[in-house]
């Protein structure tokens, strides 16, 4: 799934579904059972929809296909605080309950090391960090080095200069 959303803006929620669908277990009411707010405006067009419920429709879209691995890039980006812990609770679903796998390209690492399993941290094209995704949550030296995450939250310009 792309940063950009990718979706048709002059069909509705359930033609962007529909449109795309593929045999297999994800249905269009399999993801109105994870997006309950997308069944709500299944005759919405897509760009009447907010930018959180554009991107729930993107993650259904990229569902429905029935891919064996998902590749999300910044599934967080620009959405408000309540849709981010609804797409989380969402991921946490497909991933966690559903068994699907998924590579998640996400800056907001606090947010999303709480559904995933494994972690990397790459930094100018090279790991400098890689190992278990609630490892690297509770180590704050690493957070604070590479993420410029601190207990008072994101910190202002990254990476300190050493």
């Amino acid at each position: 799934m792309p940063q950009e959303r990718n979706i048709f803006k002059s069909l509705t929620v359930e033609e962007n579904l529909t449109a795309v669908q593929l045999p297999g277990r994800w249905d269009v009411d399999k993801i109105y059972g994870l997006f309950p707010r997308l069944q709500e405006r299944r005759r919405n067009l897509g760009n009447q929809l907010s930018g959180g419920e554009q991107q729930m429709l993107a993650i259904g879209r990229a569902l429905i296909l029935n891919p064996r691995i998902m590749l999300l890039d910044e599934p967080l980006e620009g959405l408000a605080p309540i849709l981010i812990e609804e797409l989380l609770a969402a991921l946490r679903r497909i991933i966690r309950e559903e068994g699907m796998s998924a590579l998640l390209v996400e800056q907001n690492a606090q947010k999303i090391l709480g559904v995933t399993d494994r972690a990397a941290i790459i930094e100018r094209g090279a790991i400098v960090y890689q190992g278990d995704s609630a490892t690297l949550r509770a180590d704050r030296s690493i957070l604070e080095t590479y993420l410029g995450v601190t207990d008072a939250g994101p910190r202002r310009g990254g990476r300190p200069k050493h």
